[in-house]
């Protein structure tokens, strides 16, 4: 059975900052992610899916599509 939760842009926004913010308190990225998806209300896949996208939005991360390339893209389908 799945949840199927929408949050909002501000709320993801937030926990992205909390996971960068955070990160020197832990190990790894994955453990930070790990601690702070509870607090939000999330899984922590969820939440790591998040902070790859904003890596991606900020010229780093994987080369996947932007947000914005994202939405061009759906627009033009």
């Amino acid at each position: 059975m799945t949840k199927n939760t929408r949050f909002s842009p501000e709320v993801r926004q937030r926990a992205v900052r909390m996971v960068l913010e955070s990160q020197s308190e832990y190990d790894s990225q994955w453990a930070t992610i790990c601690s702070i998806a509870p607090k939000i209300g999330c899984t922590p896949e969820t939440l790591r899916v998040w902070v790859r996208q904003h890596e991606r939005d900020t010229g780093g991360g994987d080369g996947g599509l932007t947000t914005a390339e994202r939405q061009r893209l759906k627009e033009l389908e």
